[in-house]
């Protein structure tokens, strides 16, 4: 099951995975949110690549799934449980993701 969420006017894409019973969100649009960037997907490859070259376990965690994209086709996107996006949430360097590192 796929769902999207509206937080703060964004769309963030979700699915269910109920082989691990977890939900699984997309990193592109949650980066979206926590940082207004105008190009998200490109905000999300530098942290990528700084988590590997700290050798973040994140980074490790991120999986690849097939979710809508805004074109209306089916496209494999970054995902991570509840638990990845908290630790991505860390790693953003964002007054939106203040709240969250609580």
């Amino acid at each position: 099951m796929s769902d999207i969420k509206i937080f703060e006017d964004k769309k963030v894409r979700i699915a269910w995975n109920a082989d691990e019973e977890e939900w699984l969100f997309s990193v592109v649009d949650v980066i979206a949110v926590l940082t207004d960037s105008p190009r998200p997907r490109k905000y999300w490859n530098a942290l990528k690549t700084k988590l590997v070259a700290e050798g973040s376990e994140l980074s490790q965690k991120v999986g690849q799934l097939k979710m809508f994209a805004e074109d209306g086709k089916m496209r494999e996107t970054d995902v991570l449980d509840t638990k990845g996006i908290l630790r991505l949430v860390q790693s953003v360097p964002s007054p939106k993701a203040e709240p969250f590192k609580i």
